[in-house]
């Protein structure tokens, strides 16, 4: 993070406009706080043109870039990576020549960072830093011009900072340091700690702030447990899907597309839904009515590394097998890319958790509210079955649980619902239309009915 956001003392000396203006942090959502400032994309002292982007912001929703209003010049950066900057708080100050701004004048903001002989020191003594390295030093309560920089032209790094504070007996612990991300954070807390352990055999305890969407699962997933809960499960006879891959598969004239189960998964469910609408509905608890949700919003839980992300493919009961296929992994990618917008993840109807990409027969989700269902699908599985003769085969069979809200949806509902979609996937010839069949006997058409 450090060598992203690089910081000039005297940058703000160098300036040469009309005034100073505040760049705060814009509404990026409806109902959005605040965000968590991922990276800048400037420094201090760069010349900014309109529109041009300034930093990576991640909501609970999303993550945005931040673009200019004006064109001038980074006067200060007021944040560094990883902060939780609130909406309409500065972000930074930029140097503006059009007068018909709100402006602040240079000595204002001068007066802003010198309130005293000791803070002027802090700012203006001409110690080159990283605005992280400047944090971090004020948080140990640290003058940094009183720091011997190691790094070029006598710059401060961090490592300068945590062994001033130590020589100095501030600190005792030099691993863990405010400016780290959460990725850095783990990588050397796990490095450092078990290395100290093997030499004393003591282990230290982790602090770890959730950030991004993992603030925001903890955040909906509390909300969601005072919702009262049910499970329904059930177990789905995969072989005639299994075949269905293999026709797609041989078919496909579409260069670049991996078919998957689990857009016929998708297809199926939003088939089912269309029988049972109060599955795909959301509950409104102050006015105490159910919304039938028109689109089938399917969402899709994905694990990324930066937490659960659950994007959702728009309109499925319009859309072909291909056309999720395509859908999904686009959504896929930006999702490992952290590109997401907030449109691919608002609006979801239902969604599903395919656990079983990872492991595991089954699991006991947790509606993602507003929504009243949410299906884990486990594994599917080579195990042995009885067929009504008697006669033990060997059948590919998948688990999957349904979680409901017990306050709109009840048990005989959701079985019934169940067993629609279980026809759907053991019988996909009820899909497919009617110049295509499934098996070795190749489909001629691949489009699914809506």
């Amino acid at each position: 993070m450090e060598n992203i956001c690089k910081f000039s003392s005297n940058a703000v000396a160098d300036l040469h406009t009309n005034g100073i203006v505040d760049v705060p942090l814009a509404q990026t959502g409806e109902g959005i706080a605040e965000c968590e400032l991922l990276k800048w994309f400037i420094q201090e002292g760069d010349e900014v043109e309109e529109f041009q982007p300034l930093c990576e912001v991640q909501s609970d929703k999303a993550t945005i870039e931040i673009t200019s209003r004006y064109k001038g010049r980074v006067a200060q950066v007021l944040h560094v990576p990883g902060s939780i900057v609130k909406v309409g708080e500065t972000l930074l100050k930029m140097a503006v020549e059009d007068t018909q701004v709100p402006l602040v004048t240079l000595s204002n903001l001068e007066n802003e960072k010198q309130p005293d002989t000791k803070s002027n020191k802090d700012f203006t003594g001409g110690v080159l830093s990283t605005p992280a390295i400047r944090n971090l030093a004020k948080e140990h309560g640290i003058n940094i011009n009183d720091v011997q920089g190691s790094g070029k032209d006598g710059r401060v790094l961090k490592e300068d900072v945590l062994k001033y504070a130590t020589q100095e007996g501030i600190i005792k612990d030099t691993l863990v340091t405010a400016t780290a991300d959460l990725g850095q954070l783990l990588h050397r807390e796990k490095s450092s700690l078990l290395e100290s352990a093997q030499v004393s055999g003591h282990y230290e305890d982790t602090i770890v702030p959730l950030r991004g969407f993992q603030r925001t699962m903890a955040k909906t997933m509390s909300m969601a447990a005072k919702v009262p809960h049910f499970h329904y499960v059930e177990e789905i006879d995969c072989d005639a899907l299994a075949e269905l891959k293999v026709s797609f598969q041989t078919n496909n004239l579409e260069p670049g597309i991996k078919f998957t189960f689990l857009p016929v998964l998708i297809k199926s469910l939003s088939m089912a839904l269309s029988k049972y609408p109060m599955v795909n509905s959301c509950f409104n608890e102050e006015s105490v009515e159910v919304i039938l949700r028109g689109s089938h919003n399917i969402g899709i839980a994905m694990a990324t590394p930066n937490g659960l992300v659950v994007p959702n493919i728009k309109n499925v009961q319009s859309l072909s097998i291909l056309e999720i296929t395509k859908e999904l992994s686009r959504l896929q990618q930006l999702s490992l890319d952290n590109k997401l917008s907030p449109a691919d993840i608002s609006g979801g109807t239902i969604t599903l958790s395919n656990i079983g990409a990872i492991g595991g027969k089954f699991g006991a989700p947790i509606v993602n509210l507003p929504e009243v269902a949410i299906i884990a699908m486990g594994r599917i599985q080579k195990l042995p079955r009885v067929a009504d003769d008697g006669d033990v085969y060997s059948a590919s069979i998948m688990t999957v649980n349904i979680g409901a809200d017990h306050r709109v949806l009840d048990g005989a509902t959701v079985a019934r619902f169940c067993n629609e979609w279980k026809r759907f996937i053991e019988k996909p010839e009820l899909l497919i239309g009617p110049k295509a069949v499934i098996g070795r006997r190749v489909a001629k058409g691949l489009k699914f009915e809506s």
